[in-house]
């Protein structure tokens, strides 16, 4: 039986990296739990307190099929490259200088947002499509594929 996943980020402000991975994804943050209209009425009510409150965060695929994104506080800071990165697919189905234009284009708009650029590798046939590396604002490596 296959199983859903979800995506955990380690970080230093919750909030923030996730407000950036909603935007990079056109995800949206998580709802707060049960009729709660907002997060600060749900974590007043389960007695949070207000040095706690960017402990954690949640995005969600608005359209239900990619995976949730979870980001925690954690005391110590990013030590090493990833061994595991995600590839944001912002260039499907196209090849050459048409889909190196448009990695460029994703790129800009999301150094925008706090992103860094690290890297371009360009197209390699027959199986290098080219792709660029950037870094999320707490320094995760992603790709733009």
């Amino acid at each position: 039986m296959a199983r859903d996943v979800q995506i955990t980020f380690d970080c230093a402000d919750p909030a923030a990296l996730a407000a950036f991975w909603a935007d990079a994804l056109g995800y949206r943050l998580q709802d707060p739990p049960g009729d709660f209209a907002t997060w600060e009425q749900a974590l007043d009510a389960l007695g949070v307190p207000p040095e706690r409150r960017n402990d954690a965060s949640a995005v969600v695929d608005p359209e239900g099929a990619g995976p949730r994104l979870f980001f925690q506080r954690v005391p110590e800071g990013k030590r090493a490259k990833n061994r595991v990165h995600l590839d944001v697919r912002a260039a499907p189905g196209l090849a050459g200088d048409a889909r190196m234009a448009a990695l460029e284009a994703e790129a800009a708009r999301l150094v925008a947002l706090g992103a860094t650029r690290l890297s371009r590798h360009e197209p390699a046939p027959p199986l290098g499509a080219g792709h660029l590396v950037l870094t999320d604002p707490e320094g995760n490596e992603f790709c733009l594929d």
